[in-house]
């Protein structure tokens, strides 16, 4: 089974008014995801990635002792910091938001998985950048998911790669040692029917794995439609505002 990221019933520190916080609203995820599950007929849990975007590095300290295993960034900069922070935890950090390919060799030294590939050039990238990480440290490959645009309208502003793209980036991504093709990962658009859209994206992925079998993945859903995901196949859950709450204020 998939895990949720999760140890059960790990108590919040006394006295600690934002751990109690977190861990009633991580509960009450959990069994929004296990409810759609239920409902979708289907037997294994995705993985949740909490995105902690905005959010201080103390609160992913607070979510792993709630058992949390997997953190979502957007930013490099926001992201390198944190995980230099929380260096001393097990964490696998996923980098969710669009990458500029000059930040690739940043990238290489925090994160499991990149999940907002959109394009060759980011490809070639990252496979120099996880090579020379590689010789260095050791690390291990890293998991790459091909972000797709699920709009009409080319290039929406919400990001990806056109559905007819797809197969090219990913025989790029095979073949580059270091790299391992993991599947899709899409956002839902903007005043969209949901479960209209992570469909379209559940056949796509379907096409994909005709070609690539091991490219199982689908990373789907946020806090407003993570059971339309759920319904049409989402191994990865990306959960930031019901998890956390508000952003803080950014001055």
């Amino acid at each position: 089974m998939i895990s949720l990221g999760r140890d059960d019933e790990q108590p919040a520190a006394p006295g600690d008014a934002r751990t109690a916080e977190l861990a009633q609203r991580l509960g009450a995820v959990r069994r929004r995801i296990e409810t759609a599950i239920d409902a979708s007929g289907r037997t294994e849990l995705p993985r949740l990635i909490v995105v902690t975007k905005f959010h201080p590095a103390a609160d992913v300290r607070r979510l792993a002792a709630l058992g949390v295993t997997d953190v979502g960034e957007n930013r490099d900069q926001e992201a390198a910091a944190k995980s230099a922070d929380l260096a001393d935890i097990a964490l696998q950090w996923h980098f969710i938001g669009q990458l500029q390919s000059n930040k690739a060799k940043s990238v290489a030294k925090y994160a499991s998985s990149v999940q907002s590939i959109d394009r060759l050039q980011l490809v070639d990238a990252l496979a120099k950048a996880i090579a020379r990480e590689q010789d260095a440290t050791g690390r291990s490959d890293l998991d790459c998911f091909i972000q797709v645009g699920l709009d009409d309208d080319a290039g929406s502003h919400r990001g990806g790669a056109s559905p007819s793209d797809v197969e090219v980036i990913a025989g790029r991504i095979e073949s580059a040692p270091g790299l391992q093709l993991s599947g899709l990962m899409a956002v839902a658009p903007l005043g969209a029917d949901p479960e209209a859209a992570f469909e379209k994206l559940a056949g796509i992925s379907e096409a994909l794995r005709a070609k690539h079998p091991t490219a199982t993945g689908i990373s789907a859903g946020m806090s407003q439609d993570l059971e339309a995901a759920v319904k049409f196949g989402a191994t990865h859950l990306r959960i930031g505002s019901d998890i956390l709450g508000s952003r803080p204020a950014v001055g």
